[in-house]
């Protein structure tokens, strides 16, 4: 009897077992590549004759996921225009920054190319377009003593994964007419945890968000960095002309008149005390 009870335990826990190395792969990956979308056909980016981008402020700007590799994207639509909006806002921030659009999903085709960017760009009515691409990697390692305790004691009690999700959320604004990358700005994350095998899908999976959320979390201020010193490059750099639209004045502008004014009327009331 114990000999029959000793085969039914060590079957018991081989199978356990295969079902954890079944359960627990090395990894999951999810990809979107500005590479792979812009330049299909292309081993490398081609290289960019020198162009003159020309910028008629207050820009329009379209804000877009590029499309993710099929069969590897788990990523929502509601999780990318949630995303999205957070890029929006950064945008928003800029007096020199018109419309913002945000584009659905089902806009990007796949290895479009430019052809796709510009056809999207007339859509929305947009100028410049910000493609967000990201690279996220989920690792997966079994602890042995975990998965041990667990199949003798059992799956709620120990935990027998651990997950470590590390994220790369990258911003590129092009010009689309130009097709001139105008900068770019990076935002990564890493997240660690663990959790039983019951849950362990819905962990993993809450997991993967939160590597999203915290890596555009360090995106943003990178890219109201690139937005600010991109406005004081193009002052000064010769391959951008820039020439405000119908009835546009920069707040910058405004600011300027306004101090030389204001200089122009304390001088004036300096030299009326003096006189009285």
């Amino acid at each position: 009897m114990r000999r029959i009870q000793s085969i039914i335990i060590l079957i018991a826990v081989i199978a356990l077992a295969g079902c954890a190395s079944w359960h627990n792969p090395r990894g999951a990956t999810q990809s979107a590549s500005l590479v792979d979308y812009l330049y299909p056909d292309a081993k490398q980016p081609p290289a960019m004759a020198p162009t003159v981008v020309k910028l008629r402020p207050p820009v329009r700007v379209g804000i877009a996921f590029a499309p993710g590799k099929t069969g590897t994207d788990n990523l929502s639509e509601a999780q990318r225009l949630r995303l999205l909006e957070r890029v929006k806002a950064s945008f928003s921030q800029h007096e020199y920054i018109g419309k913002i659009e945000v584009i659905p999903s089902q806009y990007m085709r796949a290895k479009g190319g430019f052809a796709n960017l510009e056809q999207v760009a007339r859509m929305f009515d947009v100028e410049v377009v910000a493609l967000l691409s990201y690279d996220q990697v989920q690792f997966n390692d079994a602890n042995a003593l975990s998965v041990l305790y667990w199949t003798i004691i059992g799956a709620y009690v120990i935990n027998g994964e651990q997950y470590d999700v590390q994220t790369m959320v990258d911003a590129a604004v092009f010009d689309v007419q130009s097709r001139k990358l105008l900068f770019r700005a990076p935002g990564t994350s890493q997240v660690k945890g663990s959790a039983p095998l019951a849950g362990f899908g819905d962990k993993a999976r809450a997991a993967r968000v939160d590597g999203y959320d915290k890596a555009v979390d360090q995106l943003i201020p990178q890219l109201q960095a690139q937005l600010d010193s991109f406005r004081e490059r193009v002052k000064n750099d010769a391959s951008y002309q820039v020439e405000n639209k119908a009835g546009y004045k920069s707040a910058g502008a405004l600011g300027w008149i306004s101090l030389a004014l204001i200089a122009l009327l304390a001088g004036l009331a300096y030299v009326v005390r003096r006189r009285a």
